[in-house]
Formats: C-alpha cells, sequence, structure tokens
C-alpha cells in the first residue's frame, strides 16, 4: 500500500512472536499510535477467535466481552465510531 510505504511502515511478514512484537512497535512509534496496541502470536489465535483478517479495530471490556468491532480496515477504521464506543463503557 502506497501509505505504508509513505509512512515508514512497510515490513516483511514476520515469521515469529519477535518479529511480530518488533514491528506492532515500529508501527505504534511511527503512526504516533497512542492507545494500547495488543500483537496476536505467530499461531494466529486472536485472528481465529476474532475474525481479526481483514483488519479490525475492537473494544472489549472488562468481562472478556466484544463492546466494538469496526468495519474492516484500513478504510473501515472510523476513530470517532470508536471513541463513541468508549464512552459508552467508561
Amino acid at each position: 500500500m502506497q501509505a505504508n510505504v509513505r509512512d515508514g511502515v512497510l515490513f516483511p511478514a514476520a515469521r515469529s512472536d519477535e518479529e511480530r512484537t518488533q514491528t506492532a512497535s515500529a508501527c505504534v512509534r511511527k503512526l504516533g499510535i497512542r492507545i494500547p496496541a495488543l500483537v496476536d502470536r505467530a499461531s494466529n489465535r486472536t485472528e481465529q477467535d476474532y475474525s481479526g483478517w481483514p483488519d479490525r479495530l475492537y473494544l472489549i471490556g472488562r468481562d472478556g466481552k466484544i463492546r466494538f468491532k469496526s468495519a474492516p480496515g484500513p478504510f473501515g477504521f472510523v476513530p470517532h465510531n470508536l471513541e463513541q464506543a468508549l464512552k459508552t463503557i467508561i
């Protein structure tokens, strides 16, 4: 994706948990992400359990239930919608 090249967040596919963590950390820094970011293990268990592909934003409540699920990303990421969902559970 051209935006990834522009933003300096173009990486080869990670092959281990450590590589995934390094890639996620670089993206958080370079993109200025200010919310906690979680990284799925190489086994892709979270992706399988939560239908994480294509990319989505999730808000998980303290009880472990999904409180918000965005449209597929990156174009389905509407920060305002996530913000509203956060406000409803705070």
